[in-house]
């Protein structure tokens, strides 16, 4: 799990750096992904270890890490929506499809870490 974390990790970084720049660099906000990728892969980079306490310490870092992001994607892709509805104005699109892909990834990331966690669990290894 600890290299399927790092992946995520990559999609992320460019998740970010992209929004950033599709939103014409104006909004450092927008590289809130690229951070959580970031934290992503420097624990899912300590998880790929022999040790298995250490593997297991970082991967729940992670999960953690990636339910958080999956919350704060959808509670804010819903806050800026319904604030450019009230202020009658069109929301920003690309930052709402950031957020929401944020949220997309992060939903698939932590399904994936509880599935991986349930089977280790069914196998014996914990």
């Amino acid at each position: 799990m600890a290299k399927v974390t790092l992946v995520f990790a990559f999609l992320l970084a460019v998740l970010g750096l992209v929004g950033y720049w599709g939103t014409g660099s104006a909004h450092p906000t927008a590289l809130i992904p690229l951070w959580i990728g970031l934290a992503l892969g420097l624990f899912g980079f300590l998880a790929i270890s022999p040790n298995e306490k250490r593997r297991k310490l970082f991967m729940h870092i992670n999960v953690t890490i990636g339910l958080v992001g999956f919350l704060g994607g959808v509670i804010e892709a819903l806050r800026g929506y319904a604030h450019a509805r009230a202020e009658g104005l069109e929301p920003d699109h690309i930052a709402l499809a950031s957020k929401l892909t944020l949220a997309a990834l992060m939903f698939v990331y932590v399904n994936l870490c509880v599935r991986s966690f349930l089977a280790a669990r069914s196998a014996g290894k914990v």
